[in-house]
């Protein structure tokens, strides 16, 4: 007897087909699994999604852990991974303390007959991406380097507002751009009824600093719509392990549509 709702579980097949995702269902257990690559430096991420009666869980599993045996290693990465967790709205990082795999979880609750749509399915699956594409240079950093926990998360977090802030910027200067093309326009084809071109005065143009870039949104603001409700573990991860994981997806970031 299968213990998951096959409405949900249609329901993610649905979004996984139509956005063309190579993955694999297990039926009997109600478990999907597939490949995601990231454009950082942690390169792909495993994908299982389990379905169950009432809701389901997506975990984003890191392809790198802390090392189980160096207790400071581990440390670390368990203050990374509380100071990146905190403050998120959707999800959570995950530490296993046995063996040292990281990975994020998603969760979505479906009880009273309520079934996901395709825009909460969509966000439940890239959520996990979105926060491995932002803390995974600080997973690796604490792996590999010797940064403490509280100076990878920092570097994590400035880099992502720098990023919102270039993107600000190039927002900015397109707008300028299109504003000076529309009086050129105005003055080349305007008319004021006598025949005569009508003078269009050219807006001021600021310069693009500080000042400007904090007019146009507060940074943390925007960086709050890529953080992504607090859940509980697969019921038996042994039971992952002998799941045939498909070829990865490419991330659609990578090619401009993520």
């Amino acid at each position: 007897m299968r213990r998951y709702s096959e409405s949900i579980a249609a329901a993610l097949n649905n979004f996984l087909t139509k956005d063309n995702w190579k993955f694999f269902f297990d039926k009997e257990k109600g478990i999907f699994c597939f490949g995601l690559s990231i454009s950082s430096k942690i390169k792909k991420v495993q994908y299982y999604v389990q379905v169950r009666q009432e809701d389901y869980k997506v975990c984003a599993v890191s392809p790198i852990g802390a090392e189980a045996d160096d207790h400071e290693q581990m440390a670390k990465m368990a203050e990374f991974v509380c100071r990146a967790n905190y403050g998120l709205n959707n999800g959570n990082f995950e530490l296993d303390l046995r063996d040292g795999e990281i990975r994020y979880k998603c969760y979505v609750d479906c009880a009273g007959s309520i079934q996901p749509t395709e825009d909460v399915v969509r966000n439940s699956i890239y959520c996990p991406a979105m926060m491995f594409e932002k803390y995974a240079p600080g997973i690796v950093d604490i792996i590999f380097g010797d940064l403490s926990a509280k100076e990878a998360v920092d570097k994590c977090e400035d880099d992502m507002e720098d990023a919102v802030r270039e993107a600000l910027r190039r927002a900015l200067e397109h707008r300028q751009s299109t504003d000076r093309k529309v009086v050129r326009l105005s003055r080349r084809f305007g008319s004021s009824g006598s025949g005569e071109a009508e003078t269009v005065e050219e807006p001021e143009q600021p310069e693009a600093g500080p000042e400007v870039l904090e007019k146009q949104g507060d940074p943390e603001d925007l960086e709050e719509l890529a953080e992504l409700a607090e859940l509980e573990d697969l019921e038996d991860p042994a039971e992952l392990e002998d799941l045939e994981a498909p070829e990865d997806k490419e991330n659609p970031e990578t090619d401009g549509s993520f």
